[in-house]
């Protein structure tokens, strides 16, 4: 169990350590930003609340001073948890009211630290087994730590009360998407927060919950990591976002391919330029596969019969399917029964030599995208054509 607790605090430790570096490589130009030092000197705290977490659990004293590096975890976590909401006040606003705000938040952080730092040492802290900051029936310490769980939990409810409303307030999309991960831990947090009470309480109550110790650790190392991921969003937010933008729209190009490919062989000249299987220009390469997928679609109108249907392959075990699901089927089929009827040579009587795709709107290249993939892939459920 206290691998698996030091595994945890190594791992929050290291996240803290390499949000600070990739901040600290933004110091030349934004060092003369108030919120940017704020943000350094939340990721130093960060480094050290974990720093010490992971030295405690080795037990040896610190400074000859016995249990003083958790004491030193305690009281940065608290300078953590007030750094943070400081931070969140300046992504919302800089008025006056904030900076009244940040004085009371700054204020109350000093109070809760002198106040551990007296139960610490009046509690004999510095004489205490290590296993006594889990738990222990005695009042003073029991007192010491109930204090610092609150002082986590505090800031865990109102972060994630302001995240929402800040988030909706905002215009920059790059900072709703840090709230809304900041959001997300605040609650792993707060379930940081209830997993460590239920472990003082229960030793305290000489109750043993066994491995379930541990899901305090797990909590806290998650909410770290999530919370290093959101200090650091701006950076790497924009980056992320194209990168899965890029991947959305991959996968709709490879989709689209067996629909494609059967066209293509059916009437090459759709293809403005040989295909390739390069995915550079993924945009550019997208459009043509959708505009060459229409192009091919109108070739096959002659032989199109406006009879076939297909529809009743949507239909699952229990038998019922949206009904643009069940068109999109039908659509397929009627493709699939075209490409065969063109290389027979056989023109059907009731044929689609006029029209367009069931009158989609083709203006909207998003919804076209999406209805070509479900057509797409209706008609790879249908088997290749023969």
């Amino acid at each position: 169990m206290n691998t698996t607790r030091t595994l945890c605090f190594v791992i929050a430790a290291l996240s803290s350590y390499a949000a600070l570096v990739y901040r600290l490589c933004q110091a030349r130009r934004s060092w003369r930003d108030s919120a940017y030092r704020t943000l350094i000197a939340t990721l130093l705290l960060q480094c050290l609340t974990f720093t010490m977490g992971a030295f405690a659990m080795g037990g040896k004293s610190l400074l000859g001073v016995g249990n003083l590096a958790i004491l030193l975890m305690h009281l940065a976590a608290v300078a953590l948890c007030v750094s943070a909401q400081v931070i969140l006040l300046r992504w919302a606003a800089a008025d006056e009211a904030t900076v009244r705000t940040t004085r009371y938040w700054v204020v109350s952080g000093i109070v809760l630290d002198v106040l551990l730092t007296a139960l610490f040492f009046i509690a004999d802290g510095p004489g205490r087994p290590t296993s006594d900051f889990d738990g222990t029936s005695e009042p003073l310490m029991l007192t010491y730590l109930l204090v610092f769980v609150v002082s986590q939990a505090i800031p865990c409810v109102t972060i994630y009360r302001q995240c929402g409303p800040y988030a909706r307030m905002t215009d920059n999309a790059t900072l709703r998407q840090a709230l809304r991960l900041l959001s997300v831990t605040a609650v792993i947090l707060f379930l940081y927060c209830l997993a460590r009470t239920v472990n003082i309480l229960t030793a305290a109550g000489g109750v043993d919950i066994g491995a379930w110790k541990v899901a305090a650790s797990v909590f806290s190392a998650a909410g770290i990591v999530l919370l290093s991921l959101s200090l650091t969003n701006s950076a790497w937010g924009p980056s992320a976002t194209r990168l899965l933008e890029w991947s959305r729209t991959y996968r709709t190009y490879r989709a689209l391919y067996p629909l494609w490919r059967d066209l293509y062989e059916a009437s090459p000249d759709i293809a403005l330029e040989p295909p390739g299987a390069s995915v550079s220009d993924l945009d550019y390469r997208l459009h043509r596969r959708v505009v060459e997928i229409r192009d091919g679609w109108r070739d096959l109108r002659p032989y199109i019969d406006r009879t076939a249907g297909g529809a009743d392959r949507a239909d699952g075990p229990g038998g019922e399917a949206s009904e643009e699901l069940r068109q999109a089927f039908t659509e397929a089929a009627q493709i699939k029964q075209a490409l065969l009827a063109k290389r027979t040579g056989t023109v059907p009587h009731d044929n689609k030599d006029a029209g367009d795709f069931d009158d989609r709107d083709t203006d909207n290249f998003s919804a076209e995208v999406a209805w070509l993939t479900q057509v797409a892939a209706a008609y790879s459920k249908l088997g290749t054509a023969s």
